[in-house]
């Protein structure tokens, strides 16, 4: 029988950005623990979460990364960098996928509270260059540092506020190629602010076609076909 390590979704990658992963995870855990939902309420949610990591579960960022690799992703745009944690699990698909099939690769990952920017930087140079050389930080206003220099985009993360959500994936539309991947988070557990992005999403002609899968809070999953909207 095979051990649980050679299951581990990042059996490959070096120790130390394993350890660094489970570190930053379990830190992001303790204070989440300390959080509830009137904590992301409109008006008080800049300031209350300004040193805070509202990282990723880690079981996300796992499927983050398959799904990058099962993509072929070589350019992902990450809405809601935070402490960068997801970001690495990104670059990490994006690296693997450079390496199977050559040519360039980038996370364009956004963050609009400098402190946290230079948190997340700290974080991917800890990691080493395989991680940080592949990662475009573009820090600001997230609808203004989106409207240029994409490129073709093939998986964009969407983990943002909600008034927001439905903004940037319109920024980000026209450089999603057919098959791209679209992820968002807490779709169950922040519903209400997510409606208007999935409204959006889920109607016929739109050309993505969506699935909540059963994480906790709830993980969307959609596919950009525009050829078939109907």
């Amino acid at each position: 029988m095979a051990s649980q390590a050679s299951n581990h979704p990042l059996k490959h990658v070096c120790p130390h950005i394993l350890s660094l992963l489970s570190k930053l995870h379990n830190q992001s855990a303790a204070q989440e623990a300390h959080l509830t939902w009137d904590d992301f309420e409109p008006g008080t949610v800049d300031e209350k979460m300004r040193d805070k990591f509202i990282a990723i579960e880690q079981d996300k960022a796992y499927f983050l990364y398959q799904m990058g690799l099962a993509t072929g992703a070589k350019t992902i745009v990450e809405t809601g960098t935070s402490y960068g944690v997801s970001t690495i699990y990104l670059a990490l698909a994006v690296a693997a996928n450079v390496e199977a099939t050559g040519g360039p690769g980038k996370v364009i990952a956004t963050e609009h509270e400098p402190a946290k920017a230079r948190k997340a930087r700290e974080h991917w140079n800890a990691c080493g260059s395989s991680v940080h050389n592949l990662i475009e930080l573009r820090e600001g206003d997230v609808k203004a540092t989106l409207k240029h220099e994409l490129g073709t985009v093939d998986m964009l993360l969407l983990d943002i506020w909600g008034p927001l959500l439905l903004p940037v994936l319109k920024l980000v539309q026209p450089a999603l190629r057919p098959g791209a991947v679209i992820i968002t988070d807490n779709t169950i557990s922040a519903a209400e602010h997510c409606k208007e992005l999935l409204d959006y999403m889920r109607a016929p002609e739109s050309g993505f076609r969506s699935l909540t899968l059963p994480f906790n809070n709830g993980l969307e999953l959609s596919v950009y076909q525009p050829g078939n909207a109907q």
